[in-house]
Order: structure tokens, then sequence, then C-alpha cells
């Protein structure tokens, strides 16, 4: 699988206004491929998502900014529609959108603030309604009408119009999630402490399947991983040195499981500089040469 990217996902502290503009900033400089946020609006202990993103596009010069993932309950289709593509605009095409249905145990939370309560079923059901919306506010020349059973569109004008064709992601798990995004998806992100990386080639499987069942190429899909770990010397998935982390992630790309890889729970900027100084550089190397 060639083309594999680096990137971090980020988590917007409200007691750190400036620690994540500022990290995103560093890793344009230090080469990194994209740069994620996390969105959990119903936490005020976080900053708001999209209001940091627009500050990391105004910043940055050349790598790709998005969400990672964007909370659905809690932000209307037709609005985050608008939002990626004046994003998209301003950012001269660096940006690209991760949909997120809501975490079930945070359904608490996102009722309380005014989101509608959804079984994992009914999550699903709207995360493909808000994609066709999404599309086609992006695209359709004509006023977009919609009937679904979670979202309505009576005759919403289509725009603005993105730079660049925008890839959606989704964050899945479970087996019908998982053909949602081989049927409309353009990407795909799980983690690494939900998802190990034993677990990748059957929940791959059916991605392909479902592509391949929907007319749609399984090479199209790009396959993110957030990946949790540390530099040490223990066994175990990303838990020794840089090298032992190179080889393992450079093994996943060869195998045609993952090609973007996204560090989660990035506790500091020297951990950035190491990462892109001492592994990144190996990966690609041992993929081109695999």
């Amino acid at each position: 699988m060639a083309g594999v990217r680096f990137g971090a996902l980020l988590e917007p502290a409200a007691d750190r206004p400036q620690d994540v503009v500022g990290w995103a900033e560093l890793m344009d400089q230090l080469g990194y491929d994209v740069v994620t946020l996390s969105d959990h609006p119903y936490w005020p202990e976080r900053l708001d998502t999209v209001a940091l993103l627009s500050a990391m596009v105004a910043r940055t010069q050349r790598i790709t900014v998005m969400p990672n993932l964007f909370n659905l309950p809690l932000r209307p289709p037709a609005m985050i529609a608008r939002t990626a593509a004046t994003l998209d605009i301003l950012s001269g095409g660096r940006f690209e959108l991760g949909l997120g249905t809501g975490a079930q145990q945070m359904w608490e939370s996102i009722v309380a603030e005014g989101g509608p309560q959804r079984t994992a079923g009914q999550s699903i059901e709207a995360l493909e309604e808000a994609t066709h919306i999404i599309r086609a506010l992006w695209t359709s020349k004509e006023d977009v009408q919609f009937q679904g059973t979670h979202y309505r569109l009576g005759g919403a004008r289509p725009g603005p119009v993105p730079v660049h064709p925008i890839g959606i992601w989704f964050g899945a798990y479970q087996p019908r999630l998982l053909r949602l995004v081989g049927a409309i998806g353009d990407g795909w992100i799980p983690s690494s402490p939900f998802l190990p990386p034993e677990a990748l080639p059957g929940a791959n499987k059916i991605i392909d399947d479902a592509a391949e069942a929907a007319g749609q190429s399984p090479q199209s899909i790009r396959r993110g991983y957030n990946i949790e770990g540390e530099f040490g010397t223990g066994p175990g998935f990303l838990q020794g040195a840089p090298a032992v982390w190179a080889q393992q992630l450079a093994e996943l790309v060869l195998a045609g499981q993952i090609d973007t890889f996204f560090l989660y729970r990035v506790q500091s900027p020297d951990f950035l500089r190491r990462f892109a100084a001492e592994v990144a550089p190996a990966v690609r190397e041992l993929v081109s040469t695999g």
C-alpha cells in the first residue's frame, strides 16, 4: 500500500488554549501529513473543535487538517457541510472530514446538551443520512431535498463548493458500521486501544467486501489508525524503541491494513519531534524496500 501518511490526534484542553494550535504549527514544520482534533462538545474542559480547526488552518501552510471525529448528534449535517467547505476553501484544499456517530457511553452527555437519544442502529442510520446530505450540499446543482428518518431538508440551497473533493472518514468497530464504511466511506479510523492490530484484518475484510458489493474499489478507501504507545523496552505493540515502532507500523502498511497513522494521546512536543525524526522516516524506508 503506497502513500503512508503520519499525523496526530490532539486533545483540545481548555486550560492549555494555545497547545494544539502551536503543536499543529510544529507538526507542519516537522513534515507531518495531517493533524486532527477530537470532538467532545459536551465536555466544558475541552475547547470547541470547529474554532480550533479554523485557527489551525490559519496558522499552517501545508498540513491537512481534520476532525477525528465530529460528533454528529450535536452538529447538524447541513452545518457540517458548510463548515467543512469553508475550512477547505480557507486552507486551499487541506481539509478532510471525519464523522462519528457519538459513542454509546456518551449519550447521557449528548442528550444533556440537547442532542437526540439514539440506539446504536439509529446512530448508523443517521450517519448514512448525514453523509448523503453533506455530499449533496457540496455537489448539487439544484436545491437539496431530503426526507429521511433522522434528517430532512426542504430545498436547502447547496454550497459553498469545496476546493477539492473532501474525503469523509468514519470511526467504526462493529460489523454494521464497518459495512457502511465500505459502502459509502472514503476513509476509516479506529483506535489501537479499542481495536488491536490483530483485529485489523477481519475489520478490513468487512470493509472490502462491502465496498465490492457497492461497486466501490476497496483500494479507494483510506485506512487510518489512532495509535497509542510509548518508547521503551517492553514487549507488545508500540512499547519498544523507535526501531521497533517502525517495524511494527511498516508491517501493517505492507500487509495492506493501514496507510495513515495518527499518534494518540500525545503528551509533549518532544514526542512529536522524536517520532518525526526516528520513526516516520524508518517506516517509509521499510515500506519502500519491502
